[in-house]
């Protein structure tokens, strides 16, 4: 019918299951590698008290079905969370992130190099040079509490509470609601986030935002509507719309676990409240530039969006959705 738009909810479907969606092969691959190093992991970790192994638990994009395939070149990312109780008290908790390096290393022996081991804020990234898996190990101190919780011990040696399995039902709770567009939606966003940090490397946008940001519009609806998860052109719209409407100014909490009551107070430019943890403010270290700097960026993309939906040709349209996923769009 003369008025729609070319580039449509099945077009962006086709696309994400073309170029978005991690393929079988590559899940199994993922899979293959990271029960190869929990497996090992165990043994390792047994021969060196100063912290018993209590559980390993898959995590992350991947356990949450929102990971999206790489590009060539470019690692993908798997995540283990290793639940560890302290054995011996007197040894210093801020120590366990270069403790699990150690146990990492010899896990592979002499099959990598130390630059394959890189520890960040939180996790130990080890990286396979064969196939460009990245696998964040991630050390939880664990304190018997149910759900999984535990405590994330970052570099400084800051306690963080987590529970990789409330995380998991938050995911699930509302893709069960929603059906499975849910997640595709927050792959294809990510895909959007990655191609423009290609363009601004300073663009700050973490995927767990992303996440955040659908679940809160999921809840909430955005102007009136519902969040069109089955209209993905739509939907994509709507959480440009919301970010570059409240500049990402309103705080977004959630419910599930704890009362809104007792989150912390913050004066962060920004406010996404972790939802199983409520001192936990996820974008806690950015900056008002950094807000500033994705407010702009989403106001640019959501002009693109709305020219893309009036555009005259097929070519038009898909030139105008190519700014925001890349070369690879279309894509069949």
């Amino acid at each position: 019918m003369a008025g729609e738009p070319y580039v449509d909810h099945e077009v962006l479907k086709t696309f994400a299951g073309n170029k978005v969606n991690v393929p079988r092969e590559e899940a199994k691959e993922r899979r293959r590698q990271v029960n190869h190093l929990r497996e090992r992991l165990e043994s390792y970790i047994a021969d060196h008290p100063d912290f018993d192994l209590v559980k390993l638990r898959a995590s992350g994009s991947t356990a949450k079905h929102t990971a999206i395939r790489r590009r060539s070149g470019e690692g993908s990312d798997a995540d283990v969370a290793a639940y560890l109780r302290v054995a011996d008290p007197k040894v210093d908790v801020s120590t366990v992130l270069d403790w699990l390096r150690d146990r990492c290393i010899e896990v592979y022996g002499k099959t990598k190099v130390a630059d394959d081991f890189v520890p960040s804020d939180h996790a130990v990234g080890i990286t396979m040079r064969d196939t460009g898996l990245k696998i964040d190990v991630v050390p939880v101190l664990y304190t018997g509490e149910p759900d999984d919780k535990g405590y994330l011990v970052t570099s400084k040696g800051i306690k963080v509470l987590t529970s990789v399995t409330l995380h998991l039902q938050f995911m699930r709770k509302r893709k069960d609601a929603a059906g499975d567009a849910y997640r595709e939606l927050i792959r294809l966003l990510k895909a959007w986030i990655r191609e423009s940090k290609i363009t601004d490397p300073d663009l700050r946008c973490k995927s767990f935002l992303l996440e955040l940001l659908v679940a809160h519009l999921w809840e909430t609806g955005w102007n009136g509507e519902s969040l069109q998860v089955n209209d993905y052109p739509r939907a994509i719209e709507q959480v440009l719309s919301y970010i570059v409407r409240t500049g990402l100014q309103q705080p977004i909490v959630f419910t599930d676990y704890y009362e809104a009551n007792e989150i912390a107070p913050s004066w962060d430019p920004i406010q996404v409240w972790d939802p199983v943890n409520p001192e936990n403010n996820v974008t806690s270290t950015y900056t008002e530039l950094d807000r500033q700097r994705l407010v702009k960026h989403a106001k640019s993309t959501l002009d693109t969006v709305a020219w893309a939906a009036h555009a005259t040709t097929k070519g038009d349209a898909n030139d105008a959705w190519r700014a925001l996923f890349g070369p690879s769009f279309p894509g069949a």
